[in-house]
């Protein structure tokens, strides 16, 4: 039979010997690591590890020989086969380049992801959409029972610059599985044009935040960051530019960490195993 390939994370409260047991048991099943990354936050007591093994067992016979460790450390853990791509909805309104960005990442290879569909409140994106042949959805603000059925069987939901507020219903469906995009080192210029914003009060540090999104508006756990250094010679158009490709890295990297299971809540932050 041929080896697999898997990602297990897990948290659960730091005690000693928890190393121990998970090498154990992949030893004892068969296991080989291939990568291990452990940390222990002393602020909320709590252990974080991901390893990445090969094994010939099934993705459920590992669940079921694994429970009882898991139980014993009071885990909360995730095992994903390395191949398997989350089916993902993508969520934007008039703004394309972040869609743009991930759709051609995704055709590539880049991004290990398939694309279940793309959801918007606007019509302007749907070509774009159909281009890549993927289904377009119209969804208007007052729609959210038919944004909570297209999200039957999804595993992620990407908010590529999506201007609308979801509902508490859908961010407790979807909770730790929603990753949005914003301009946070711009805190101060909220709603319209925020780089234009920027700009007027002359600004020289500009950045981008992948985070995931709670029912708290912009205030879920960070997942990955980026900032440059802008000047007086920057037009408002520059800003927007610079900007627009930041949102665009940095969202790509969130989505692909989180896909490789390198992103482990921790209360209201993130511990991110690069």
């Amino acid at each position: 039979m041929k080896e697999k390939t898997f990602i297990l994370t897990l948290s659960c409260p730091d005690v000693r010997g928890i190393v121990a047991a998970v090498a154990n048991f992949l030893v004892d099943h068969g296991g080989f690591i291939l990568e291990s990354a452990q940390f222990g936050d002393g602020a909320t007591e709590t252990f974080f590890m991901r390893i990445v093994f090969q094994m010939q067992h099934s993705h459920a016979e590992i669940v079921e020989k694994f429970g009882s460790i898991a139980k014993k450390f009071g885990m909360d853990y995730r095992l994903k086969n390395l191949l398997e791509r989350p089916k993902t909805l993508i969520m934007v309104s008039h703004h394309g380049h972040c869609l743009n960005h991930l759709l051609h990442r995704t055709a590539t290879g880049f991004l290990p992801i398939e694309i279940a569909g793309i959801v918007s409140n606007r019509t302007e994106l749907e070509e774009m959409a159909s281009w890549h042949n993927h289904p377009f959805h119209l969804v208007a603000k007052n729609e959210e029972d038919k944004l909570i059925a297209l999200l039957d069987g999804i595993d992620l939901v990407v908010l590529a610059r999506y201007m609308q507020i979801l509902s508490p219903k859908v961010c407790q469906k979807m909770h730790g599985r929603i990753i949005n995009i914003h301009h946070s080192f711009l805190p101060s210029f909220k709603g319209a044009k925020p780089y234009h914003q920027a700009y007027d009060k002359g600004v020289k540090v500009i950045g981008a935040t992948a985070h995931y999104a709670t029912a708290d508006l912009d205030e879920g756990p960070i997942i990955e960051q980026e900032t440059t250094h802008v000047n007086h010679t920057h037009s408002p158009q520059d800003l927007v530019a610079i900007g627009y490709d930041m949102e665009n890295r940095v969202l790509a990297r969130a989505i692909k960490w989180h896909v490789e299971q390198r992103v482990v809540l921790n209360q209201h932050k993130t511990v991110v195993f690069q």
